[in-house]
C-alpha cells in the first residue's frame, strides 16, 4: 500500500483561505494613507480651534481687566494677556514664533469710550491643510496662517448716569 503525502489541509475552504492571504496587504496599503490623511484633516482644525478659543479669552479677560485699570497699567495688561497666552502649545501648528511673538494691541478708553484689545499670532498649517487654505486664500504664501482677535468693552455703559464726582457726592 502506497502513502500519499500528507495534504495541507483537510478541506477544500482552506485551500482558498491561503488563496487571499495578499489581499489584505493591499488593502492595508491603500486604507493607511488614506487613514492618516483623514486623521490630519482632522488635527488641523482643532489646532486652530485651540489656538483661537485662548486668544478669545484672553482678549475678553485683558479688555475686561482694562476697564478697571488706567492707562498707566498698560504693561500688567500685556504681561496678564502673555500669561493667558501661556496655555497654548509652543508646537508650530498651535503657534510660531514662541511665547513672545504674540501681536498684543491695547487701546485704552478714550473719555468714558470703550478698550479695545487686539491680539494676533501666526500657526504653519500641515501640508495637506496648506494646499487647502492656500485655494481659498487663507493661507499667506509660506504655507502659515494668521490669526486675528479683536475685543472691545464699553468702559462705561451707556446707562450710566452722570460722572464719577457726582457718584462720590451723593454717597459723601
Amino acid at each position: 500500500m502506497r502513502s500519499t503525502p500528507l495534504a495541507r489541509s483537510t478541506s477544500p475552504c482552506s485551500e482558498i483561505r491561503f488563496a487571499n492571504r495578499a489581499q489584505a496587504t493591499v488593502e492595508a496599503a491603500f486604507l493607511l494613507p488614506t487613514f492618516l490623511a483623514l486623521v490630519a484633516l482632522a488635527v488641523q482644525p482643532v489646532c486652530v480651534l485651540y489656538t483661537r478659543s485662548v486668544m478669545e479669552s484672553a482678549a475678553s479677560q485683558t479688555a475686561r481687566l482694562m476697564t478697571t485699570w488706567g492707562e498707566e497699567d498698560l504693561d500688567a495688561c500685556r504681561a496678564f494677556a502673555l500669561r493667558r497666552l501661556g496655555a497654548v502649545p509652543d508646537v508650530s501648528i498651535f503657534h510660531e514664533g514662541g511665547p513672545l511673538a504674540w501681536d498684543i494691541e491695547l487701546a485704552p478708553a478714550s473719555s468714558g469710550g470703550s478698550v479695545r484689545v487686539r491680539i494676533e499670532g501666526r500657526l504653519r498649517l500641515l501640508p495637506v491643510i496648506g494646499v487647502f487654505a492656500s485655494a481659498m486664500g487663507e493661507a499667506d504664501g509660506t504655507g502659515g496662517m494668521s490669526l486675528v482677535s479683536e475685543v472691545a468693552y464699553d468702559a462705561r455703559p451707556a446707562w450710566v448716569e452722570g460722572v464719577y464726582e457726582s457718584w462720590i457726592e451723593r454717597w459723601g
